[in-house]
């Protein structure tokens, strides 16, 4: 009888250091996984800007790009959430997939700078434990952003909490692992899962849950630290993190185009590449030496004494080699993700083509919002060369009264309206991003620039409309007054050049084009008003043409006078004017 409560005694106090494990380690994951939110988040926000400069500095040379995926990565904290941008700049077509490749690549390297950061944490003999130190970082970083006014304060107060925390939750898993080390059970059960590919896929799909491969490195070093799994164990449970952390990239290529869904099939493949090139090469040594040597046992030899540095530095390595091996065969990787993925099913595509879409701006370049702050820059010139183009078509139209280009016309005034319904609520979202001041007078702008550009689409409109009118006439304007549509249509373009230089280069000088081309539309229209009279008495029209001729001169006018207020839109941002 006391031999079976001994039994159920010790049964119980096993269930409940068991439970009170795992409640500890979840409790440390996920505070791990906020304080990597939290550091990422700020951090983005702290070097978007130059973030912005890195990525424009992007180039045909595969070290550069492999260099600023790596700076990128490691000043960011996320390899997802470079891998994610990237898409976007591919998306759009910022960047060209091998590009895209090779800061990918660079991104695996910088990620396994989370490892290292805990590695040092377990890192420490006697004394104060250097978890302890750092994790009090998250109290000072709380003070700083409670207390401060700047935001650029609350930023570093924010990144500085995240990092404090990213050690209270390190503190609390390599607790949960030191009460299941005391655990014979779970030391046995662990001990017997050794198969590699067994440990890959583990690794793979508990990093595809949890969304972050740094939880579970981290999960793996204080294992191995506290012996409940060995060093080999370890290295394998990293590798399938590595697989794993490409669940992000695959979700938000699923949702973009063709070429976002091949990035992110370059970033699977080149996980899948390198951890199967290093199980072959654990299968070879395996054979060579009848199992005397591995992973584990080469490492532990580099590093002696040090089983916190062991793993870090495997995680490391494991990727700089994986980079050097598959950099030089980049195009070969490119080339067999489009062999993969083909431009197949065009008829889709060319009908999604045919929708009305954002050609510069994605909602993940969100992320980034100094970024996004360009990409909408550009959106707008897009946007502008659109309805200067739609202008020209209702010109070619009023000036033949011929309709072939209508459905060219429409098209294009669909995606203006779509441009000027959707672009302005993705403007103000970015406003409440973390922004420069500068971005943030920009983006003021930007909103009245939309609206007047659509007005510009909706004036082409009304051309098209009085060339109904003469149809319905059965007139056509004389050539006297198509060669005085011409030359609008030629002060019209060089109002637009001049516009655009102004909007896009910021050049003053080409403000002082602007505003002589506008006064010339203006004295333009002024004559033909002027005219419109003497024209009617002289027979020269009837009064329908000459009605019509004059409302289309008069909209003329009021298109040139948008195209105004798009080059005065910079000079008001940089003096501040409203």
């Amino acid at each position: 009888m006391h031999a079976c409560a001994q039994v159920l005694f010790t049964l119980y106090m096993d269930i409940t250091i068991l439970l009170q494990a795992i409640l500890q380690l979840v409790a440390g994951i996920g505070i791990f996984l906020v304080a990597c939110q939290m550091m990422s988040s700020n951090l983005e926000t702290a070097s978007s800007a130059r973030l912005k400069s890195l990525f424009s500095r992007m180039s045909n040379s595969r070290m550069l790009g492999v260099g600023i995926g790596t700076v990128a990565t490691a000043a960011i904290q996320s390899s997802g959430a470079t891998t994610v941008m990237v898409i976007g700049f591919v998306n759009v077509g910022i960047m060209s997939l091998a590009q895209a490749a090779t800061i990918i690549y660079g991104a695996n390297i910088g990620t396994t700078v989370t490892a290292q950061i805990v590695a040092l944490g377990l890192s420490g003999g006697g004394g104060i434990s250097t978890t302890v130190i750092f994790a009090a970082f998250a109290g000072l970083g709380a003070f700083i952003e409670l207390f401060s006014k700047k935001d650029t304060w609350k930023t570093w107060g924010g990144i500085i909490t995240g990092f404090g925390m990213l050690f209270v939750g390190l503190s609390l898993m390599s607790g949960s692992m030191k009460e299941l080390s005391g655990l014979q059970e779970i030391k046995d059960f662990l001990a017997s899962v050794e198969h590699p590919l067994m440990l890959v896929l583990f690794g793979a799909i508990l990093t595809a849950i949890v969304q972050s491969s740094s939880v579970v490195t981290s999960i793996a070093l204080t294992m191995a630290v506290t012996g409940l799994i060995s060093l080999n164990q370890g290295i394998y449970l990293t590798m399938g993190s590595n697989i794993g952390s490409c669940v992000v990239a695959i979700i938000a290529g699923l949702t973009s185009g063709l070429n976002a869904k091949r990035t992110a099939l370059i970033h699977f493949l080149f996980n899948c590449f390198g951890v199967c090139i290093f199980l072959i090469a654990a299968w070879i040594m395996h054979l060579v030496t009848s199992g005397a040597l591995n992973y584990g046992v080469i490492f532990e030899t580099m590093f002696p004494g040090a089983p916190q540095l062991q793993l870090a530095m495997f995680h490391t390595i494991f990727n700089c080699i994986t980079v050097c091996i598959i950099l030089p065969l980049t195009d070969y990787l490119v080339n067999l993700v489009v062999k993969i993925l083909p431009e197949k099913n065009r008829v889709d595509e060319a009908l999604q083509e045919g929708q009305p879409h954002f050609h510069f701006v994605d909602e993940q370049m969100l992320r980034t919002p100094a970024i996004a702050v360009n990409q909408v820059k550009l959106e707008i010139e897009n946007m502008a060369a659109i309805a200067i183009h739609n202008f020209n078509l209702a010109m070619d139209i009023i000036s033949t009264v011929n309709f072939d280009k209508m459905d060219e016309f429409n098209e294009n005034e669909k995606q203006l309206n779509y441009l000027n319904r959707n672009l302005i609520p993705y403007i103000v979202q970015l406003n409440t991003l973390p922004i420069s001041e500068e971005d943030n007078r920009y983006l003021a702008t930007a909103i009245r620039t939309i609206g007047d550009l659509e007005r510009v689409g909706d004036y082409a409109v009304n051309l098209t409309e009085y060339a109904e009118l003469l149809k319905n006439f059965d007139e056509k304007f004389s050539k006297d007054l198509l060669f005085e549509v011409e030359q609008l249509r030629e002060m019209m373009g060089s109002l637009y050049q001049a516009t655009m230089k102004t909007y896009m280069d910021h050049d003053f000088d080409a403000l002082i084009e602007v505003n002589r081309y506008e006064d010339q539309v203006d004295d333009m229209v002024a004559r033909i008003e002027k005219m419109h009279l003497q024209r009617l008495m002289d027979g020269i029209y009837p009064a329908s043409v000459g009605q019509v001729y004059q409302e289309f001169a008069s909209d003329t006018e009021r298109i040139a006078d948008h195209f105004l207020n798009v080059a005065k839109s910079i000079r008001q941002l940089h003096v501040g004017e409203d």
